[in-house]
């Protein structure tokens, strides 16, 4: 089993940026995937980035280039920064694991991320 914790999310002013952590640990294969999600009252769950464990990224239509994923192999740690965060940014943002090769998936709790003034 693959365990996931989120954080860094907190609030932040419209334009502001912020960074979030997502620690995985367990019974992680040398080659998974992970990412970001988010989802909003009344919204989808949709991809914000993902990367692998070789760090081939994938990057959805969510935030649309204003934000950078990235991984501390060491660390069993993905990052997300985000900028020029906006108030439809808002949403609990949620880390995944999967290995295709094991055929796991893993989803964490979420991290709060609220865009306001």
């Amino acid at each position: 089993q693959v365990q996931l914790v989120e954080s860094g999310g907190g609030l932040v002013q419209p334009g502001g940026s912020l960074r979030l952590s997502c620690a995985a640990s367990g019974s992680i294969h040398r080659i998974h995937a992970m990412g970001w999600y988010r989802q909003a009252p009344g919204k989808q769950r949709q991809l914000v980035a993902k990367i692998t464990n070789s760090g081939l990224t994938d990057y959805g239509d969510s935030i649309m280039g204003r934000c950078t994923i990235s991984r501390d192999n060491a660390k069993n740690t993905i990052y997300l920064q985000m900028n020029s965060l906006k108030p439809e940014d808002t949403a609990v943002y949620i880390c995944h694991y999967y290995s295709d090769y094991e055929g796991t998936d893993y989803w964490g709790k979420g991290t709060l991320v609220t865009v306001s003034s």
